[in-house]
């Protein structure tokens, strides 16, 4: 599931907003008045430019997806160069257009588009581009050949996840988690504080006041409005978030001792089950209660007993996006789709979703197993193609989500509604065996685990890299300020010490590669506010988390709608056509975990809470 790590779509969107390298490059325009009817004309050729090598960039990016050797690196490494310092170009055009008055709203919008396309700019001095390029590829490739240990032996990042996830001895957890911070992120401290030179320089040229800012930008607000939006959603969320981080705090304690994780202040990084923290799923057997655990039935077990095979669950997930009334996906979704590993060659497993011609050409690429996971998966990267689809009518620089959390939060609010009611009606459950209501506090501190542990995470890396690209951050104070904020968002703390020599920023992949945050904490917000909308328009009166609107037309009309608007339109109209809401909010969170949180305010009862 497309929820951490750099996703291939989010590779095939960022190649798609490229420009045409056709066999020519775009006319230069500083000779062109700077005039409302250039402006127009300016957007119109880009456009263009930008649709017709959209198709070609998408192929070479799939062909090297599916079909990674030295061949493809080679083709995909050409386009992403010309890619870059194309639009670099389109992108200081579009600044010079951006503030001349008597723009049309629509050539205005494309205009910033156009400008916010680029995550690490590059300035247009000789040389610039080249050395930015080759800071982030050294970085990415550092991180992806990075290595710990465990036992003294080298283990590497895939591998050093896993083990993360189900080793119990603190002496190991702590010494994977030392080990792949020194080894990965300690020794490109020097290359990101020269990249954020360089893409803060190209920044300015754009006409932001530096890369942070820009960020900020794409968000149909003032980037300080913006910043001060992101504060309020976590203030709606923090008190859940606070009484899982104590609930967690006591079950660690009482399983590792004093010694190892006190009863009070911040809990212990390693000990959470992610090399980050960013996740705690992985220790739910160390902090479900007793018998609440177990929910009567594992959703696998039941593919497996019906005889599904990975084809049939995701035409299971399609059968999901039918019943709401949309149309079935092209046939072509199911001879070029890549949905099983392939036998002869290596291949990037990473679930993503695709649209390769920007018109019908929906594709799904993963190493499909049948198990519970991937049949959520399945949901959720069919949330892309559907959106992919829904807004394949609108210009060019409008295929997109409204805002970039919300691609990723269709496809999560669509999984919300893998409940045991879905399972029975499309018969992988019997109805005598939906788990009775005693069950509910543990469905849902499994889904907490994930889904709100995640939170404070989500948005602390970007609030890091606001202060870097600001200046607030300085070099000789990026370990500190890290650690600072992951103290006052996460409560957590380094198992060991940490100094200046460390850059522990560097060993999370989002960071050495330049991809933008926030978008996956507006995606978790995001989910459940469409999953609240959905089921009240499905008439539901159950428990918030045990609804399932699958089968129901309406709730499907209304989400087209929003869908078909791609970025046309300022996100919070976007949100309102689904939702009747202007403003993101993380009150459906809140009552979507109602229960648990009441629960957990009584398992907390004496115990300290916050650090």
């Amino acid at each position: 599931m497309i929820r951490t790590g750099i996703s291939t779509l989010a590779l095939a969107l960022s190649l798609a907003a490229a420009p045409a390298i056709a066999q020519k490059k775009p006319a230069a325009t500083p000779s062109v008045a700077l005039t409302a009817a250039a402006a127009d004309a300016f957007v119109a050729e880009a456009e263009k430019a930008l649709g017709d090598f959209s198709i070609p960039a998408s192929q070479a990016a799939w062909v090297n997806a599916t079909y990674i050797n030295q061949d493809t690196d080679a083709l995909q490494a050409r386009f992403n160069s010309e890619q870059t310092e194309l639009q670099v170009k389109y992108a200081v055009e579009a600044a010079k257009y951006a503030a001349i008055p008597g723009l049309s709203p629509d050539t205005a919008r494309k205009l910033n588009l156009m400008r916010n396309s680029l995550t690490l700019p590059a300035p247009t001095r000789p040389g610039a581009a080249v050395e930015l390029a080759t800071l982030t590829t050294r970085m990415s490739s550092a991180y992806g050949a990075g290595k710990g240990t465990l036992d003294g032996k080298p283990i590497n990042g895939s591998d050093i996840e896993a083990a993360m996830g189900t080793e119990r001895d603190p002496a190991k957890l702590q010494e994977m988690w030392v080990s792949w911070h020194d080894n990965v992120g300690a020794p490109m401290r020097g290359d990101y504080s020269r990249m954020v030179s360089i893409a803060n320089e190209g920044a300015v040229t754009l006409g932001y006041k530096d890369v942070g800012t820009l960020w900020r930008s794409g968000y149909d607000m003032d980037p300080a409005a913006f910043a001060r939006t992101t504060d309020t959603l976590w203030k709606q969320v923090e008190p859940l978030y606070q009484a899982l981080h104590t609930y967690v705090r006591w079950k660690l304690n009482e399983k590792y001792g004093d010694v190892v994780q006190s009863k009070t202040g911040p809990i212990r990084a390693d000990l959470l089950g992610n090399m980050w923290a960013q996740e705690w799923g992985n220790i739910y057997d160390l902090v479900a209660p007793k018998g609440a655990g177990d929910l009567g039935f594992d959703t696998g077990e039941l593919l497996k007993q019906k005889g599904y095979d990975p084809v049939k669950m995701v035409k299971t997930g399609e059968g999901f996006y039918s019943s709401l009334g949309f149309d079935p996906l092209p046939e072509t979704f199911w001879t070029r789709s890549q949905i099983t590993k392939p036998a002869d060659r290596e291949v990037i497993c990473h679930a993503s979703a695709w649209d390769l011609d920007n018109k019908d050409d929906l594709r799904i690429k993963m190493c499909t197993k049948v198990n519970g996971d991937d049949f959520v998966t399945i949901h959720h990267e069919l949330g892309h193609n559907y959106y992919q689809r829904a807004y394949n009518k609108q210009p060019f620089l409008y295929l997109n989500g409204a805002n970039d959390g919300f691609h990723e939060a269709i496809g999560d609010f669509v999984a919300l509604s893998i409940t045991p009611d879905y399972l029975v009606q499309i018969g992988l459950l019997d109805q005598a065996k939906v788990p009775s209501a005693d069950k509910d506090i543990g469905l849902l501190l499994k889904q907490a685990m994930d889904k709100v542990a995640f939170l404070p995470f989500g948005l602390l890396i970007d609030k890091w890299r606001w202060g870097v690209f600001s200046g607030s951050i300085k070099p000789n104070g990026y370990e500190a300020a890290w650690n600072a904020l992951r103290l006052q968002y996460q409560g957590v703390a380094p198992p060991v010490e940490r100094d200046e020599t460390k850059f522990d920023p560097g060993a999370k992949y989002h960071v050495p590669a330049g991809v933008p945050y926030t978008r996956y904490f507006l995606a978790r917000v995001l989910q459940f506010q469409f999953y609240d909308a959905a089921c009240k328009q499905a008439g539901w009166t159950g428990p918030l988390h045990r609804c399932s609107f699958y089968g129901n037309k309406e709730v499907g009309a209304k989400l087209d709608a929003m869908l078909k608007l791609g970025q046309s339109r300022p996100w919070p109209e976007a949100l309102e056509a689904f939702t009747g809401s202007r403003e993101m909010s993380g009150q459906a969170m809140v009552d979507y975990f109602a229960p648990l949180k009441a629960w957990l305010d009584v398992q907390n009862k004496g115990k300290p809470s916050g650090w």
